[in-house]
This record gives C-alpha cells, sequence and structure tokens, in this order.
C-alpha cells in the first residue's frame, strides 16, 4: 500500500536520486524530473499528494512552480528544498502557501520527516 505519492523537481540528479532512495523504502511513490515545467506537465495529468521543489532551477523556479501549484491544485503539500535560500525567500514562499521550507544539503531523516509531516497534516 502506497503512502502517498510525492513529485521531486531538482536539477541536481542526486537529490532527485537521494529523495527517492529515502522515501521509497517507507512506501512512497516518487517521481521525480528536473524541471519545473515537466512537473507542471505530470500534475496536469497524475495526482500527487506532496511535491519537493528546489527554489533555483533554470527554467521555472520554485516559487513559480509552488504558485502554479496552489492556484490549481490547492490541496498539494508543496515543499521548498534549497540550497540559496535566504530568510526572506523562506517567509516569502510560506506566505504563498508552501507547507515547509527546507534547507540543503539535508538529511534523510530530514527529509522522511517533512514528508510524514505534510502527509499527516493532508490527511492521506
Amino acid at each position: 500500500m502506497s503512502m502517498g505519492r510525492v513529485l521531486v523537481i531538482d536539477d541536481e540528479a542526486i537529490v532527485r536520486i537521494s529523495c527517492q532512495r529515502v522515501l521509497t523504502p517507507e512506501g512512497y511513490d516518487v517521481v521525480a524530473t528536473s524541471r519545473g515545467d515537466e512537473a507542471i506537465k505530470l500534475l496536469e495529468n497524475e495526482h500527487f499528494d506532496v511535491v519537493l521543489t528546489d527554489l533555483k532551477m533554470p527554467d521555472m523556479d520554485g516559487l513559480e512552480v509552488l504558485k502554479t501549484i496552489k492556484e490549481r491544485w490547492p490541496d498539494i503539500q508543496v515543499i521548498i528544498i534549497t540550497g540559496y535560500g535566504t530568510i526572506s525567500t523562506a517567509v516569502e514562499a510560506i506566505k504563498l502557501g508552501a507547507f515547509e521550507y527546507v534547507e540543503k544539503p539535508f538529511t534523510p531523516e530530514d527529509i522522511l520527516k517533512v514528508v510524514t509531516k505534510a502527509k499527516q497534516n493532508k490527511g492521506f
């Protein structure tokens, strides 16, 4: 039984792979992509409960992804993950509806904890 579906959006392959390695054994169905525009296309065709998105990406940044998701799919929990964050960026992300803000580098425990918390908050 799946714990829920998680979409990971990050232009760094190591981050995508790490999230999959942490979440999949815990029962999450994880899909990963390197681009924000590809993520939006996936969301148009598939159901996801939680989205982990990088903040700085070349095509569509994480705040733009967050805004689009919250406008079109408000029930999806969005977690921002970034190595380039500032307090003002974190505040802006939370104001836009992000569930949580996690700084890189993060530990496997950090990601599992925040996804579990988002899952419990969503109730899926």
